[in-house]
């Protein structure tokens, strides 16, 4: 239900929602809980939150070092579970997503983390790893518990891959607007509008657009043709410059992280 007032509410806003993707744990658990818990603050519209995998495949070097740094300093999956339940007590209406890998969900146990994960407050999940072929491994499962499972449609999808890939997915269409991994290159706003119809014409969920996007004039080029914008990469990008030369948090790494944040959001409206 959050994740759908949310775009209700951009929708009626003639904007884009605007999603921010971080780790949790990056660079150590206090900091990243600040910055989470400071991002709806700056006008973003839904987090994604990661969970730090040691081979995080389809992330590009700056999340897939986010993900390293996450891990030396000690996250793991409970931690990401705690640190949901207590983003969701202090924003009671923002949808927040867990994104990442089915490794460590499976080591877990799946009932066990869909429990917990309901109990936080957690919307939806996003799992690059697992195909619509594995669907009852955490997809149904997840759904089942109330979870929306949001599903990635790429560039190299074809129609008659597209019905398969949505057949389960729920809150919105994940559109990764580049091939390769992330955070590498940015994809032309003629291509996100073709891929905005295209996706449209398959399911009535909000087509959102990620992947390569990471300037606030990048953003508003997204969000005259998609319906949520995520920005990653560059977030990460930002808090890692922060950070000092042991690769630890400074003074400036909250307020750092989250004034990109703001920009971004700026450029979740249509009209500049």
């Amino acid at each position: 239900m959050r994740i759908a007032a949310a775009f209700e509410q951009a929708k009626a806003e003639d904007r884009a929602a605007l999603g921010i993707f971080i780790t949790a744990g990056d660079p150590d658990l206090e900091t990243s809980k600040e910055i989470l818990m400071g991002l709806p603050h700056q006008g973003v519209d839904f987090v994604e939150l990661g969970m730090p995998f040691s081979d995080p495949m389809a992330d590009g070097p700056s999340i897939q070092a986010a993900s390293l740094r996450a891990l030396k300093a000690g996250t793991k999956l409970r931690h990401v579970l705690e640190m949901a339940a207590e983003f969701r007590a202090a924003h009671p209406n923002v949808p927040l997503i867990l994104m990442g890998y089915y490794n460590p969900i499976y080591i877990y146990g799946v009932d066990r983390f869909l429990d917990e994960a309901v109990s936080a407050g957690v919307d939806g999940l996003i799992m690059v790893d697992l195909p619509p072929e594995e669907d009852e491994e955490l997809c149904l499962p997840a759904r089942q518990a109330g979870l929306d499972f949001i599903r990635l449609i790429t560039p190299t999808t074809d129609d008659a891959r597209m019905p398969v890939v949505l057949a389960n997915s729920s809150g919105f269409v994940y559109y990764v607007s580049i091939t390769g991994i992330t955070g590498t290159r940015s994809a032309s706003a003629d291509s996100i509008a073709d891929a905005m119809a295209r996706i449209r014409s398959f399911s009535a969920l909000p087509a959102v657009v990620g992947f390569g996007i990471k300037t606030p004039e990048q953003v508003r080029e997204a969000a005259m043709h998609a319906d949520g914008v995520v920005v990653g990469s560059a977030v990460v990008d930002q808090l890692a410059a922060s950070l000092d030369q042991d690769g630890r948090a400074s003074a400036s790494t909250v307020s750092a992280t989250l004034a990109l944040a703001k920009a971004l959001a700026e450029g979740r409206h249509r009209q500049a």
